[in-house]
């Protein structure tokens, strides 16, 4: 049976049906937990291609579990579809250009293109089952608010992902390749500190300040920071100084904290250090200190056996088959969508990670090959709630070039290229080489063991989540 053609039948069968979904997406342009015409969208979409759709999963409005098949393997695809606040942006332009109307947020991280991608991987493996005639499940898991909100957090921490055999994701990206790099885990932290305000001048002894202690704070983080590993972070943002009266003692103040690490154990042991600090700039200047977790996330574990075989899929299908319009596009995008220093700046970076071949890239700027599979190619620093579900099910992730070669991530850039034909393009890509790989555990059954027995041993079974089962989904911010 020919796996490859069934999959890409099945993505080219279904073409205009998945491009119409990633635009759509890009049009409402909703940040997490607030994608409702998304959420809504998915689930006509998927019932009527034949799955069993189960929305409101897990608290949250706007995720969603799609099934198709039954028995073992049990397959899964984690969907993405949550824009970022303030990057509206009209798609294909390369200029700065917002959208026309009220909603000023759009999808800078690619995840219209996300989400469309791993439903055409749903699509084309429910294909693949009927077809073939063998036993396995697919799932689509609806993630929502990535962004902000850690939905894959709480979906690992309370069991939704319980009895998935392996799983898969993708991103969008400037590059095609399987991601081997791990992420950083993380903790959010709101700091607060009670005072007792008083005239500063007539009687300063009898206040005592909040916005003294959160500054202490910050100054004894500044030098915890040079006794902890050296790929961690720990940044922060004053959320309230108190009042903006000199002539008042500060009788409140709050303090934002991000807390990253390459392993959650690691994460939890500087937060523990962090909170030390905290309370004795309380007790240096007489406050109360109190300190609530808002959110978290884990490190991304690659599991060698998925990964292996996605990047055989990735291999056997090959890159997005990018056209002479492709690369005319990216040319404008790499010279017109940027400053004049910026574009050197670009340019200085690809010929350091490219040498010679980036001359070539210059002038086509666009990824068209498949980047080999290495393993310990250091940490991507970023954090995604990916990593969660990593803990709990055998995961792999690929990325493939959605935009131009050098475009980041969380930009007006990347959100205009999301409407265009490279994108559409890579997308489908990456859906056709999810599904093909997902086919090789449906023939090999085999392989899922192999790849929870590495998981197994990776994590020794264990999985502690950094959002304590007290705290939900923060549905309402």
């Amino acid at each position: 049976m020919d796996n490859k053609k069934i999959v890409m039948d099945a993505v080219e069968k279904n073409r205009d049906l998945i491009v119409d979904v990633s635009d759509q997406t890009f049009c409402f342009a909703e940040t997490g937990f607030h994608e409702f015409k998304t959420a809504k969208l998915y689930e006509k979409v998927l019932r009527e291609q034949g799955f069993d759709v189960q929305m409101d999963i897990d608290g949250m409005p706007t995720a969603f579990k799609a099934v198709y098949g039954k028995g073992h393997p049990v397959i899964a695809f984690l969907a993405e579809y949550d824009a970022l606040p303030e990057l509206s942006q009209k798609g294909g332009c390369t200029k700065r250009e917002p959208v026309e109307g009220d909603n000023p947020d759009g999808h800078g991280c690619g995840h219209n293109l996300l989400g469309a991608g791993t439903l055409a991987a749903a699509i084309a493996t429910k294909a693949y089952l009927e077809e073939s005639g063998k036993e396995g499940t697919v799932v689509l898991f609806g993630c929502p608010s990535e962004e902000k909100g850690n939905s894959k957090t709480l979906m690992a921490r309370d069991g939704v992902f319980d009895g998935v055999d392996v799983a898969f994701t993708w991103h969008p990206a400037d590059v095609n390749g399987v991601n081997t790099m791990s992420t950083l885990a993380n903790v959010s932290v709101f700091f607060r500190f009670k005072g007792i305000t008083s005239h500063a001048a007539a009687s300063p002894d009898q206040g005592r300040s909040a916005l003294d202690a959160a500054e202490l704070m910050s100054v004894g983080v500044n030098y915890l920071r040079e006794h902890i590993t050296s790929d961690a972070r720990v940044h922060y943002a004053y959320r309230d100084v108190g009042g903006i009266a000199p002539n008042v003692v500060q009788g409140h103040s709050c303090v934002h904290y991000f807390v990253r690490a390459p392993k959650s154990y690691q994460v939890q042991e500087i937060l523990a250090r962090v909170i030390d600090v905290a309370e004795g700039a309380a007790k240096m200047t007489g406050t109360e200190m109190s300190y609530e977790l808002y959110a978290g996330l884990s490190d991304y574990i690659p599991n060698h056996v998925v990964s292996e075989v996605l990047q055989g899929a990735f291999d056997e299908i090959g890159a997005p088959d990018f056209d002479d319009k492709d690369y005319e596009l990216a040319r404008k995008f790499f010279y017109e969508a940027y400053t004049p220093e910026e574009v050197e700046s670009k340019k200085a970076a690809m010929r350091k990670r490219y040498g010679q071949l980036a001359e070539v890239l210059f002038e086509k700027p666009l990824h068209s090959s498949v980047a080999p599979l290495r393993y310990n190619v250091g940490i991507q620093y970023g954090s995604s709630d990916v990593g969660d579900a990593s803990y709990v099910m055998p995961t792999a992730w690929l990325g493939t070039a959605t935009a131009t070669i050098g475009t980041p991530s969380h930009t007006w850039q990347m959100t205009a290229h999301g409407t265009t034909e490279i994108a559409h393009k890579a997308m489908l890509r990456a859906g056709e080489v999810l599904a093909l790989a997902a086919t090789r555990f449906i023939d090999e059954p085999e392989l899922a063991e192999k790849a929870k027995a590495e998981l197994k041993e990776e994590t020794g079974g264990e999985y502690i989540c950094p959002i304590p089962k007290e705290i939900g989904p923060r549905l309402d911010e």
